[in-house]
């Protein structure tokens, strides 16, 4: 019997029973969706993830002092002063696969104008940080290198702060506002970048010169963190390499010694996220396989039912001459046929499934080609191995018992 003839006879067979058919393809169908849905979020959270970090620098490298240990007690980054001026001195003429440096230091204050107040962390850093960090003037102008030598006491805002301490439309431009009880002269106005994908709102800031924050607010003559931007993403590592170098001689660090300082850049960051939504994706994805071992029973279930309610067409076809081959096939046709429409359906549910979730979670909507034909080979794989045996039991029937069955 050709081919042909098997899928005409498997797809009338399925037809005569459609609710059962149905019925039984819904594991299938729930399988595949499922599968399919949580592949295309994860890999969309991902791709999401990615386009978030490179909104802050895709060859930003972060510089942070190593947490210290004081008696046995973690105190933290923050007890750490090993990152100074002759640090960023030397990272700015010394080296050749870094294209910026900028430090920063944070002073937590009280925003105030008029009547309005707004809790703010200010940042110091200088002029070169806005273009590490991607950050765009929308009015008025970033502060200059001479700001940062007189410690001039001039700022830039972001679009939340503007909302905060001027919610009636007044220009900040000029304006003088409070950090505490030091007065701060606004020069520029941040374009908005929104939420990080970190869940961070990158417009609540204000970014003053680094040395004003030092000397005006702080007392200090360290860095919280440097700033660093390599002079392209392929070469972030080889900046970080240099940058170790650098920092290691200033701190007087031997070889075999551990590092006051951690480097991290934005690959780091990204492939870290990547392995966390990839695991979290295969996760979800092997639990949502789960439906299709269920759904693959169904199959077997019902085709067991189906040999022993065609026992006598069995009988028959093998008394007219057909050969043992040709009704294993016949069932296994069956099988697959009823495997496979179930995953094409799945398949097209998961994708709108996976559509409308992007939507309302705003991420972009991707598909992935490589789940969708590995669905079509487990469908098909789950119709043979699930069919096998009851079609199997079927070729083996003895003739003359099958025609005698009621």
């Amino acid at each position: 019997m050709n081919i042909g003839n098997l899928i005409k006879i498997a797809i009338s067979s399925l037809f005569r029973n459609k609710m059962r058919t149905a019925l039984t393809m819904l594991g299938i169908v729930i399988g595949i969706a499922s599968v399919i849905a949580m592949v295309s979020i994860g890999q969309a959270s991902t791709q999401s993830v990615k386009s978030e970090l490179s909104t802050m620098g895709s060859n930003m490298i972060m510089i942070m002092p190593a947490r210290q240990q004081r008696g046995g007690v973690d105190m933290g980054m923050s007890a750490s002063k090993s990152l100074d001026n002759k640090d960023l001195e030397s990272l700015v003429q010394n080296t050749r696969y870094v294209a910026a440096v900028s430090p920063m230091v944070s002073s937590n204050k009280q925003l105030i104008y008029g009547n309005n107040n707004h809790s703010c962390s200010v940042n110091g850093v200088s002029a070169s940080y806005l273009d590490i960090r991607k950050y765009e003037i929308a009015r008025g102008v970033m502060f200059t290198e001479e700001d940062v030598k007189r410690y001039n006491k001039v700022c830039v805002i972001g679009q939340t702060v503007v909302k905060e301490l001027f919610p009636n439309g007044e220009d900040p431009l000029g304006k003088s506002i409070r950090f505490g009880s030091i007065p701060m002269t606004v020069i520029g106005i941040l374009e908005s970048k929104g939420q990080s994908g970190m869940g961070d709102d990158q417009d609540d800031v204000v970014f003053a010169p680094y040395t004003t924050i030092q000397k005006r607010f702080l007392g200090i003559t360290y860095f919280n963190m440097l700033f660093a931007s390599a002079t392209s993403e392929e070469e972030s590592e080889l900046a970080a390499t240099e940058i170790t170098y650098i920092l290691r001689s200033n701190h007087g660090i031997k070889s075999g010694q551990d590092d006051d300082f951690d480097i991290r850049t934005q690959e780091e960051l990204v492939s870290t996220i990547s392995s966390v939504t990839g695991l979290m994706t295969t996760l979800l994805a092997a639990i949502a396989s789960i439906s299709l071992i269920v759904g693959g029973i169904g199959i077997m279930n019902i085709m067991y039912v189906t040999v022993t309610e065609r026992t006598k067409e069995i009988g028959l076809r093998m008394a007219i001459g057909a050969h043992n081959r040709d009704i294993m096939l016949q069932f296994l046709c069956e099988s697959v046929i009823l495997s496979l429409i179930g995953g094409i359906i799945g398949i097209i549910l998961g994708l709108i499934i996976a559509y409308v979730a992007s939507k309302l979670m705003n991420m972009p909507y991707v598909v992935s080609e490589m789940a969708i034909f590995a669905s079509f080979i487990v469908c098909a794989l789950t119709g043979i191995f699930f069919g096998w045996y009851p079609a199997k039991k079927a070729a083996n029937m003895d003739p003359i018992s099958a025609l005698r069955y009621e």
